[in-house]
């Protein structure tokens, strides 16, 4: 395969817009596969997992090739619902251009913005698909203009479409000047309508100043000639597509196959090779920055970007091959990990089917099994080229629910089979919460979780349970309180005797606990001095008023008694702790609740709705600033108003929301919340005690 003959492309959208029902038209039309799949009748190649078809949506990137005009094309199905947007910036990283698939409903849907905008920021060559032309209710050209307002003369119509009754009923290609009316598979060659003539020509017109406007030597024979042929009309458009300043857009109908041969004729001649792809980040092994470009008669460099791992067959890396060529037999050098790989079987993927191959050359994009020590984002490369390509960027956990196992003592399995999962699924975490001591899931959104424990039943055959975690609260007190703890015990035969008098107050050094010895005289004999403070950090996990780990909190033990005989350490760890329950009581006890920094980013459309929000969450605004022509908003929010926040902000956003947050501090609950935490606190502990 030669690699100026690969066009590698990510079907891209918003979900439920025929992503999926494209690629399998355009697997068929490349007699990839013999039958055009449904995704109602759960039978397309690129939907395989059993919850994608349960659920008719994509949750996870699928790939597939075929051939047109002697072209390999690679196609990633890639998921559009926001969820999964992890999946989306690895199947990025693998094309060099992409298809936008747009539901022909007259309106730009969120997931087309978001993905167009993602496009133009990385300079990623984008054509535009405008599917359901043969839908009732549906609209071309009203979608065509929805584009246009929003992104302007960037969208070039590089198609006229020919209407009747309201209907895109086929095109007249502004290049070559010929008509097509679509059919079922296909197109029937027409002449074209007189109507159209004149509009055809002035749509040609402006077509030509734009490819001119791509490059000096087109210019000149513009100007000279005042026309372009029509293959340097198409070299125009591929620069100006590479360049990011023309986005085509066409109509057909993927569920009945009409105008997907459209769509595939202008993958093959507009969208770039991967040898015209832009250079791919790495660094070298001395650290220093370098680019790559495709050439396949450098060493073999090739990166990770998407990894499977099934229970029964093991663990598939699926990779995309940036110079030299890999083949079986191969050992490889993994600049990630640092370790030898050597490489078994070769394969292309074709959905969930493995196709072995030989090699892979520079551009393509395919799989390799049973690679020990490499995960998605690792880099793959020859020795003599020991390069780091950029790590892929994976969105950040932004909902975090506890996870716990429906039947007791499988807890083990349902952790066992997270890991398993992981290894494909980079975009969350599961962890033990340091200061609540539950065992947390931080994802994408309550459909990633779910979707998780639904993985993890169907692979792993375990139940895993999501609730609301607990909130990480604090105690600590506001006064100063000295108090005095007596532990007497006699049995018969030595007793246990010990009393201490503490001082409690805030300040402690550490912001955490300080302990502090100002006994003199040996009220306190200096071997029971440890056994005081062992008592205080023992009885400082729970604090009085509901139970939390207290803070900021010195204890001065000033003086005490001992008896020669009796005292013992247990006793004097006793007397400690109960001077603690009495004196944190009479040294004002308050609940302490983490507070956290949101950078909430959004257009300016939402930004009175978001600032009222946050209001209402008992948050603080602390500034608002344009960036890349969205407002950024920073404020300090309780994480106790924020639970749901992920879901929240979808939802006054329409999905064009986002966030990240980080913990900035701990504050007092104001005094109206406190009642009901305590409240909540206590019947917690008491259902615990039950069970």
């Amino acid at each position: 395969m030669n690699t100026a003959d690969i066009r590698n492309i990510a079907l891209i959208g918003h979900g439920g817009e025929g992503k999926t029902t494209l690629a399998e038209a355009i697997l068929f039309n490349g007699k990839s596969i013999d039958r055009l799949g449904k995704t109602t009748d759960k039978n397309t190649v690129m939907d395989y997992d059993d919850q994608e078809m349960q659920r008719g949506m994509s949750i996870s990137l699928a790939c597939a090739y075929t051939y047109w005009e002697n072209v390999k094309i690679n196609i990633i199905d890639v998921p559009g619902f926001y969820d999964f947007e992890g999946e989306f910036e690895q199947a990025m990283r693998a094309v060099g251009s992409a298809i936008l698939v747009a539901d022909a409903n007259g309106s730009l849907s969120v997931g087309a913005e978001k993905a167009i905008d993602y496009c133009l920021r990385r300079h990623i060559p984008l054509m535009i698909f405008v599917n359901g032309i043969d839908k009732e209710n549906s609209n071309y050209l009203a979608t065509v203009e929805a584009f246009r307002a929003k992104y302007g003369n960037k969208i070039s119509p590089t198609h006229l479409p020919i209407m009747r009754e309201g209907k895109m009923k086929g095109y007249v290609s502004v290049i070559s000047g010929k008509a097509f009316e679509f059919s079922a598979g296909g197109r029937t060659a027409v002449e074209v309508p007189a109507s159209m003539a004149e509009e055809l020509e002035i749509l040609k017109g402006a077509l030509v100043e734009a490819a001119a406007e791509t490059s000096e030597a087109l210019l000149d024979k513009y100007f000279t000639e005042g026309t372009l042929t029509n293959d340097e009309i198409v070299a125009g458009i591929r620069a100006g597509l590479c360049a990011g300043e023309t986005i085509p857009i066409m109509g057909g109908s993927a569920l009945q196959n009409m105008g997907v041969l459209n769509v595939m004729c202008e993958i093959v001649d507009l969208l770039p090779s991967p040898l015209e792809r832009r250079p791919v980040m790495a660094t070298d092994e001395n650290g220093e920055i370098v680019s790559i470009v495709s050439d396949v008669d450098k060493p073999f460099s090739a990166q990770v970007f998407k990894t499977v791992a099934d229970p029964f067959v093991g663990k598939l890396n699926m990779i995309r091959v940036f110079t030299g060529k890999l083949t079986s037999g191969m050992t490889v050098y993994n600049s990630t990990t640092g370790e030898k790989e050597r490489i078994g079987g070769l394969y292309v993927m074709k959905g969930k089917k493995q196709e072995p191959v030989e090699e892979l050359v520079a551009g393509d994009i395919g799989a390799v099994n049973k690679l020990v020590n490499t995960n998605t984002g690792d880099t793959l490369c020859d020795e003599k080229m020991r390069i780091k390509y950029y790590d892929i960027n994976l969105p950040k956990p932004v909902l975090t629910m506890k996870i716990s196992s429906v039947k007791k003592g499988e807890e083990d399995k349902v952790f066992k089979g997270l890991a398993r999962l992981a290894e494909e699924d980079l975009t969350f975490i599961v962890e033990k919460d340091n200061d609540t001591g539950e065992m947390v899931i931080r994802g994408q959104g309550e459909t990633h979780l779910d979707i998780l424990c639904k993985k993890l039943k169907a692979k792993f055959g375990v139940d895993a349970l999501l609730t609301e975690p607990k909130i990480a609260f604090k105690e600590t007190i506001k006064g100063r309180a000295e108090a005095e703890g007596k532990h007497k015990k006699q049995s018969g035969g030595a007793g246990q005797f010990g009393v201490v008098n503490i001082r409690f107050e805030p300040g402690a050094q550490d912001g955490e606990f300080e302990f502090v010895d100002e006994t003199v005289g040996g009220s306190v004999p200096k071997q029971f001095i440890p056994a005081v403070e062992k008592g205080l950090r023992e009885v400082i996990k729970a604090g009085v008023l509901a139970g939390y780990p207290v803070i900021d909190l010195k204890c001065t033990l000033f003086d005490g008694k001992y008896h020669p005989v009796d005292s013992k350490e247990i006793a004097f760890v006793t007397a400690a702790k109960l001077a603690y329950e009495e004196g944190m009581k009479n040294a004002k006890p308050i609940i302490l609740e983490p507070i956290y920094t949101y950078k909430i980013t959004v257009s300016d459309t939402y930004t009175g709705e978001i600032l009222g929000d946050i209001n209402k969450r008992r948050g603080r605004i602390l500034g608002m600033e344009m960036v890349d022509g969205l407002q950024e908003i920073t404020a300090e929010v309780p994480s106790a108003e924020m639970l749901k926040y992920a879901t929240d902000l979808r939802s006054i956003t329409q999905g064009r929301g986002s966030f990240t947050s980080a913990f900035a501090r701990y504050e007092e609950v104001p005094a109206s919340a406190s009642a009901k935490i305590i409240e909540d606190a206590k019947r917690r502990m008491k259902e615990e005690e039950e069970s």
